[in-house]
């Protein structure tokens, strides 16, 4: 039995207890549905959920804003993240800014996204790339900065170009911080997205999630979670496999960010 297979098995046996635990707690002091509901009632629910297949427009729409939304915050963080590590004046003029911009609350000016961009998709995507972008700005930072300075002494002495010691040694030396940074917003595009969803849209799970509140079908609210659950659990491994095939040499044992081997 391999590593991989015991902290699966592990894994597996945890999720089993906790569900256990729960399930006895649940039934044995009587909660009511309406404060916790049993695993079982949550199961029964995404079963249902699934089968009539009323959530599945719902899962369709929060996945478009989660993707689309990711791929713009990557590609604009990447960009932004790249020129202002290559250009130091710039970093001290323009980083500060985005630091503060950041620390502002989504939900607190996502009804300004709302207002300027509608109800549609388009307003969670925004959300969505703000969300994903500080991270990726920051490990693309982060990569950046770690290049040995010998290597790049030696580039410099054998008369490498900028853009042949940035395709070279800054980008292969970045990537690790990178991809890492990557897995962070894979995660939180699926919160950027549920944000959008809260303050106002006619679809989504965030939307399904406010409307089941306003029923108190409490069941129905964990089992759409399990669903937003699903969504970043399968853009996180995908990431975690795009950093495996892309930084295939860097051998990383014990790292609880980002396995590659």
């Amino acid at each position: 039995m391999n590593l991989l297979e015991h902290h699966s098995i592990r894994s597996g046996l945890m999720l089993a207890a906790v569900l256990g635990g729960w399930e006895a707690v649940v039934r044995l002091f009587h909660v009511p549905p309406l404060i916790l509901p049993a695993p079982s009632q949550i199961l029964l629910r995404f079963a249902d959920f699934a089968v009539d297949g009323m959530i599945w427009p719902h899962v369709l729409a929060t996945t478009t804003s989660v993707v689309v939304g990711l791929v713009a915050g990557v590609l604009s963080g990447l960009l932004v993240g790249g020129l202002i590590s290559l250009l130091p004046a710039l970093e001290r003029l323009v980083y500060p800014y985005i630091v503060a911009m950041q620390t502002v609350p989504k939900i607190a000016i996502a009804p300004l996204f709302i207002l300027w961009f509608g109800y549609g998709v388009l307003s969670k995507v925004v959300i969505t790339a703000l969300v994903c972008f500080f991270p990726i700005i920051v490990s693309v930072m982060a990569g950046f900065h770690s290049t040995d300075r010998d290597q790049l002494d030696m580039m410099r002495a054998f008369g490498a170009s900028r853009l042949q010691t940035l395709v070279h040694l800054r980008v292969p030396s970045a990537l690790v911080l990178i991809f890492a940074g990557l897995e962070i917003a894979a995660v939180l595009a699926v919160i950027g997205a549920v944000v959008g969803e809260f303050v106002g849209a006619q679809e989504g799970l965030g939307y399904l999630i406010t409307a089941l509140n306003f029923s108190l079908d409490v069941p129905g609210v964990f089992a759409v979670l399990i669903f937003l659950s699903l969504i970043g659990i399968i853009l996180h491994g995908l990431v975690k496999i795009a950093g495996k095939r892309c930084v295939f040499w860097i051998h990383s044992r014990g790292s609880d960010v980002l396995e590659l081997g």
